[in-house]
């Protein structure tokens, strides 16, 4: 039986920050949240993490949009590489993730979403972040907004190509980008929508009106705002500016002050609100290495100085890590800790309809559990119970 429990320090319950709890961890899922002074006394023989009073306990990192972290990457397709992935993310407070795809011809596509399935029911151990299903960005994208997506596999939307796709994840795909303006673009998103996939807009040219009928036919959420999409311009909103008017649109958001600059970041979250974004991280294989030349779906990414690009300088995921996110976002926007953790737990979770076991610290939810110094570093991660990493020590 696998017992643990955490004395003092604060955490973030559902919309409020208590101090000096205690929280009582069985077989991976959170039994009791209580006062300090109301442990039971036969639990103080559990294992225990103590925790200091500048620390804090949040709900574990949810990253909806990553390719890929020390060396892995979604698409090497091997169940090595999200392992990788999977040990490598709690070190910056992950404990869940969408394993994202990029676009490539359908074999390899398709090995990518085969082994998430099958690392999804076989290889999910505690003690590790969590593969929670496929955000497949890519191949139904616009050419003319593909960023660092290569062009000669993009593809109009595909209905048949898609259900195949997800009968070969398992029902594994959670989160789909897509361009709504190209060919079938409107019976795509439709499609998704009534069958329980998250249709992004992303990687697009949309203007407002075709954007007002992509959230008419279900639309949710838009792909890293402002990053592979037509702008804002006071005669044409574009795809960013609908983002920020339609309230049935969640939007991603990468915060590290590259690929978004802090002052939008603020007005972002002015426009749509704490319950409006979800941060990502967007992040490549070179994320936790050092300087060089990494790959990213088949083409060659410099990675130096924070920045991973192209040879012609056009951005190629990043390096960012969810902590970071999290950080840079309260000091960019001045927010509040309650504002970030909707951003990074909450909302994804909601977003994904798992807001039943995952996103907040609750009774009866998994034990994913964050734990952050006061200048909001990680200390500890808990995944599922089991304690994944801890600053300093090898676990």
């Amino acid at each position: 039986m696998n017992l643990l429990l955490l004395v003092h320090g604060k955490a973030v319950v559902e919309n409020e920050i208590l101090e000096s709890i205690y929280i009582f961890i069985e077989n991976g899922k959170i039994q009791t949240i209580g006062p300090i002074q109301e442990v039971p006394s036969h639990l103080r023989t559990t294992e225990t993490i103590e925790i200091a009073a500048d620390q804090t306990i949040v709900p574990g990192f949810i990253d909806v949009h990553i390719h890929g972290a020390a060396g892995a990457d979604t698409m090497d397709a091997t169940t090595a590489a999200l392992t990788t992935m999977a040990k490598a993310l709690p070190a910056e407070g992950t404990t869940s993730f969408l394993a994202t795809t990029i676009t490539q011809k359908h074999e390899n596509i398709e090995k990518a979403l085969r082994n998430a399935a099958d690392y999804k029911a076989q290889h999910n151990d505690v003690g590790q972040a969590e593969v929670i299903g496929v955000h497949l960005e890519g191949p139904f994208i616009n050419k003319n907004r593909k960023g660092a997506q290569p062009e000669e596999y993009i593809l109009n939307p595909d209905i048949e190509l898609f259900a195949r796709w997800q009968e070969i994840a398992d029902r594994g795909i959670k989160l789909v980008t897509v361009a709504p303006e190209l060919e079938n673009g409107t019976e795509f998103v439709r499609y998704c929508n009534e069958n329980g996939v998250i249709a992004s807009i992303g990687h697009t040219d949309a203007t407002y009106d075709q954007v007002k009928t992509a959230v008419e036919a279900g639309a949710k959420q838009v792909t890293h705002l402002f990053n592979g999409m037509r702008g804002i311009h006071h005669r044409e909103p574009g795809t960013a500016g609908s983002a920020l008017l339609f309230k049935e649109l969640m939007v991603e958001l990468i915060a590290d002050g590259i690929h978004v600059r802090p002052e939008v970041i603020k007005l972002v979250i002015g426009s749509k609100g704490a319950d409006g974004m979800i941060l990502i991280t967007d992040s490549m294989r070179a994320k936790c290495l050092k300087n060089g030349v990494y790959d990213l779906g088949g083409q060659d990414v410099m990675v130096a100085d924070g920045k991973a690009t192209l040879a012609d300088g056009t951005l190629a995921g990043s390096i960012l890590k969810m902590k970071d996110s999290f950080k840079n976002t309260i000091e960019f926007a001045q927010i509040s800790l309650l504002e970030a953790v909707k951003m990074t737990s909450v909302n994804s979770a909601k977003q994904l309809n798992i807001y039943d076991r995952k996103g907040s610290i609750t009774v009866g939810k998994d034990a994913d559990l964050t734990i952050l110094s006061n200048d909001f570093e990680v200390d500890v991660t808990i995944c599922r119970g089991k304690m994944a990493y801890k600053r300093g020590e090898e676990i």
